[in-house]
């Protein structure tokens, strides 16, 4: 008898026992339904090995996945770079491991300490203030045009073309000043 044969004839025999009810081998504890379409019950555990689409979509591997290249997956919680390389917890979409949706990410021991966490933004409530965040270097670019501010305090204009206007006064104040 081939697998697939004595995998129908599970499913056949657990449709018998139950009266014909396909609910009933899973209500009971039964693993048949799920065997047949190649899945285990429970969740699996995976590594999250990339981000792709600007960050939207998971790349994931886990233990008995059709194929070894990481599978796009789906996604029920937010998730960053910084997070990848760490096991996430799976389930399957039509219990199809072709199909995985990453519920959520498993916690080390040592966790995040806040200072660790990836920078983000920040909108107060009343809409007058915005902040924007990061731990080692912000950049603002458009075309050739930029502004960075780095950890050390540094901020950084760059263009092709420079235009500071002023309707009061227009201060340069520094340790020192260097025109040209």
């Amino acid at each position: 008898m081939t697998d697939g044969e004595m995998l129908e004839t599970n499913r056949v025999a657990d449709t018998e026992d139950t009266g014909g009810n396909l609910l009933g081998p899973l209500l009971a504890g039964s693993t048949a339904a799920l065997r047949s379409v190649g899945t285990s019950t429970g969740v699996v555990i995976g590594e999250l090995i990339g981000l792709t689409n600007g960050g939207k979509t998971p790349l994931v591997r886990f233990s008995g996945q059709p194929g070894t290249a990481a599978i796009h997956a789906r996604c029920v919680v937010d998730l960053c770079g910084a997070q990848i390389g760490q096991h996430v917890v799976l389930m399957f979409e039509a219990a199809d491991p072709g199909k995985p949706i990453v519920m959520g990410v498993l916690r080390s021991d040592e966790g995040w300490p806040l200072a660790d966490r990836p920078g983000g933004v920040e909108v107060d409530a009343d809409g007058e203030r915005l902040i924007v965040s990061s731990k080692e270097q912000l950049v603002l670019r458009c075309g050739n045009a930029s502004i960075t501010l780095t950890k050390s305090g540094k901020v950084l204009i760059q263009g092709s073309y420079v235009l500071s206007r002023s309707s009061g006064v227009n201060r340069i104040k520094g340790g020192s000043v260097q025109l040209n």
